[in-house]
């Protein structure tokens, strides 16, 4: 199932969560090489005590993380304002109540090869974007914001999702960094859908474990 997790759930998805730091670890710091915050075997920073809301895709039993990411109104502090400021123009006022942060998305491999064999990795990254879409509008998001490196772009559209290149900046790694604003409505999800040949939605609302969409998609028809 894909669900949001606000921080008064926290406790109620203990080895989830601890498996999206590991995985966080793994995938930014020991992959990608970003100065990232690491402790122990997790990666963890300041916005992670701010209580953001995780979108986690996860078993139905809460003990298997296969992917994840992190959202942050911006009417708070993000890494947006606080890292990224160079990434777009100063007219460009992105601190809203409908404007979110997403930021640490991520997927694991392994446990997704063990139990989703038929999804790859690049999938797994599209169908959490369709799970963002659905979560956004569910909760009164007009755009969500990202910082990306040029080449995820290609992905991004893959999906049918409408993103917006606000501007880029070097000096944060061997790529420029780019800020995208992503418009969320019921059109952009459909074309998502679409593109994804996706039937019914991903994000469970109700944490209730989702159809066999999930275990179904991909294979051969």
């Amino acid at each position: 199932m894909i669900v949001s997790i606000q921080a008064h759930e926290y406790a109620a998805y203990p080895e989830v969560l601890a498996q999206m730091f590991r995985t966080r670890k793994a995938v930014f710091f020991d992959n990608l090489h970003w100065q990232v915050e690491v402790d122990g075997e997790f990666e963890r920073d300041q916005y992670d005590d701010m209580q953001p809301v995780y979108l986690v895709w996860c078993d139905s039993e809460r003990k298997r993380h296969y992917g994840s990411m992190r959202l942050m109104p911006t009417t708070g502090p993000t890494l947006l304002y606080d890292v990224f400021r160079r990434t777009f123009p100063d007219a460009a006022e992105l601190s809203a109540p409908g404007i979110w942060e997403g930021t640490r998305m991520c997927v694991d491999e392994k446990a997704l090869a063990e139990d989703y064999p038929h999804i790859s990795p690049r999938q797994a990254f599209c169908l959490l974007l369709v799970a963002l879409c659905e979560f956004a509008l569910v909760n009164g998001i007009h755009t969500m914001i990202s910082n990306y490196e040029p080449h995820v772009e290609r992905l991004y559209r893959r999906t049918g999702a409408t993103v917006h290149e606000l501007g880029r900046a070097d000096g944060f790694g061997r790529f420029p960094v780019c800020c995208g604003a992503f418009e969320i409505s019921s059109q952009v999800l459909s074309s998502m859908r679409g593109a994804l040949r996706l039937s019914e939605p991903l994000y469970d609302r109700s944490a209730r474990p989702i159809p066999t969409i999930l275990a179904d998609y991909g294979k051969a028809a």
